[in-house]
């Protein structure tokens, strides 16, 4: 296998390796590059975004400025939404569906580090090159899902269809569909039902 095929499957590899190198900080170049335009540039973040993000689906709106890993392994479905400050560590896929939304500040990290620190400190290769082990875990993120602000989403983790996720939540588990969870760790508060339909909501009008 090569390092970027065990880097997706979830096995321990080897970030100095050359393909990977290059395609981060190509990634982190277009990033930068997309952070530099407004939303008056549309043409040029188009052009930007066909090559950082090839996997978007119609109608992705990214409001910059952003940061990837690689973009490549980034997935989105049709109309995502992405408030100020999105930051993706897509060492594993992330796969986000059609309709979601995510306000300013949300990070979605596949990186595992190991805990102990004799496996995670640097090690240094015969010719010199600084490495160190790493894996990752999948991102799953369903339709129609909302992640407030300042959101966290780790490795490993399946967000159901039709859930929102409250402001500084830090998801660490997998949230069934159509809840509102919130919290550091994030737990399901509540199921999401016909009684939270806008237009029963008096208080609103």
């Amino acid at each position: 296998m090569t390092e970027t095929e065990k880097m997706l499957a979830g096995k321990i590899y080897d970030p100095s390796d050359k393909s990977l190198t290059a395609r981060r900080a190509r990634a982190h170049s277009l990033s930068r590059q997309y952070n530099e335009t407004d939303e008056t540039e549309e043409e040029k973040r188009k052009l930007i975004l066909d090559e950082l993000l090839p996997n978007r689906g119609e109608g992705a709106y990214l409001q910059g400025p952003l940061n990837f890993d690689y973009g490549l392994y980034f997935k989105t479905g049709r109309n995502f939404y992405a408030n100020f400050n999105l930051t993706v560590l897509d060492c594993c896929p992330v796969t986000v569906g059609d309709n979601v939304f995510m306000g300013p500040n949300v990070s979605l990290m596949t990186p595992v580090h190991p805990f102990r620190w004799q496996d995670r400190n640097p090690k240094v290769k015969a010719d010199g090159t600084v490495y160190d082990d790493e894996y990752a875990k999948p991102i799953v993120i369903g339709d129609n899902c909302w992640l407030a602000s300042n959101v966290t989403v780790c490795g490993g983790v399946k967000i159901g269809e039709g859930c929102v996720i409250g402001a500084g939540s830090v998801v660490t588990r997998d949230i069934p569909e159509n809840s509102l969870a919130a919290g550091n760790p994030c737990r399901v508060i509540r199921k999401i039902s016909d009684a939270d339909a806008i237009a029963l909501k008096s208080e609103l009008f």
